[in-house]
């Protein structure tokens, strides 16, 4: 998904379009006007960044206007809706970078804006609103909401400038809440073995490791453990095989034991990293923003077993699936694999 300008410089396009896994052939393209505000944005940000999401019929995509649109397979617009015309504009600085997710039934949508912030639960069938839970004001995310299932029920994890909150998946009612304030809250949590693996984002932030299922205010009862300072300003974390991975944006990698916290190894590379980590095989691949993907034993010890360049700049997080790394540089998108 792209924003892209028309012949008439005043007219900005949303675009989504479906590329063939196979080799990459452009199946459809749907182009939608931008209408209502445009926020200005940052360099390595612009109003399509929410990724596309699908459930296997219906693909949803989200614009930094407000602007919601479900399409079937073939790129036909089944619903529509304008958020930011129904509840106010979206004027978070930079623009809004949260994208949608799929849980069920329902599409979950985080709208933290400075004016006025929510969560959203709408049918992903038809497009009207299920619950929505009032987050106040004064709040700003560019986080993607975390959807878990414990034992304690379903629940919807929030990272904002605020604090990190839960909510049940059913209803919207809050749930419980942790941290601190954090200036920029950019990074998405992550939940593996029945922990849920956070960090606040901006410069050198916190990250902690928190239990699901309590009530209230949980810092002191549900945070197994927490680290002041040290993670990604912008990329999220990455569990795998026990150890928590992460890459910040003046070129260090970090590997910290997941159970408690403690650093295991870090190594300091060239590059600069926006993007999240992924991993696959026994390597995890850290891609930077000059296009160099690192690749790093999945182990105890730093070893950096390749260094592959795309000579292109990526911001773009990218996907694993059946085999294949699938990145998005500024120019294309690549498949890498056998």
């Amino acid at each position: 998904i792209e924003a892209a300008g028309g012949g008439d410089p005043s007219r900005t396009t949303f675009v989504v379009e479906a590329l063939a896994r196979a080799d990459g052939k452009r199946l459809w393209e749907r182009r939608i006007d931008a209408t209502g505000d445009l926020t200005p944005v940052h360099d390595k940000h612009n109003l399509a960044t929410p990724s596309p999401v699908t459930d296997g019929t219906l693909v949803f995509a989200w614009f930094g206007t407000g602007q919601l649109v479900a399409l079937d397979r073939g790129g036909a617009i089944v619903w529509q809706r304008h958020l930011a015309i129904e509840n106010g504009a979206f004027d978070i600085q930079w623009g809004h970078g949260s994208s949608p997710v799929v849980h069920g039934d329902h599409l979950i949508l985080l709208c933290d804006q400075p004016a006025r912030s929510y969560l959203l639960a709408v049918d992903k069938k038809t497009g009207k609103d299920v619950w929505k839970a009032d987050r106040g004001k004064g709040r700003s995310s560019y986080s993607t909401p975390l959807v878990i299932s414990g034992a304690f029920g379903t629940e919807i994890v929030v990272n904002s400038t605020e604090r990190i909150d839960a909510y049940d998946a059913k209803t919207g009612a809050h749930l419980w809440h942790a941290g601190e304030t954090s200036r920029f809250a950019v990074p998405t949590p992550v939940f593996q073995h029945g922990v849920i693996y956070a960090s606040r984002g901006y410069r050198s932030g916190p990250y902690m490791a928190i239990t699901p299922g309590g009530r209230g205010d949980v810092t002191k009862t549900h945070v197994a453990w927490n680290v002041a300072t040290g993670a990604p300003y912008v990329s999220s974390l990455l569990y795998y095989e026990g150890l928590v991975y992460m890459a910040n944006d003046v070129g260090v990698l970090t590997a910290v034991d997941a159970a408690t916290g403690e650093r295991v190894w870090q190594e300091r590379v060239e590059g600069v990293f926006s993007a999240s980590p992924v991993a696959g095989g026994g390597h995890v691949y850290f891609v930077s923003e000059n296009g160099d993907t690192v690749v790093v034993k999945a182990a105890r010890a730093p070893q950096i077993v390749a260094r592959n360049a795309l000579g292109e700049r990526v911001v773009a997080s990218p996907a694993i699936s059946n085999g294949r790394m699938f990145v998005r540089t500024d120019q294309h998108v690549f498949a890498i694999g056998r």
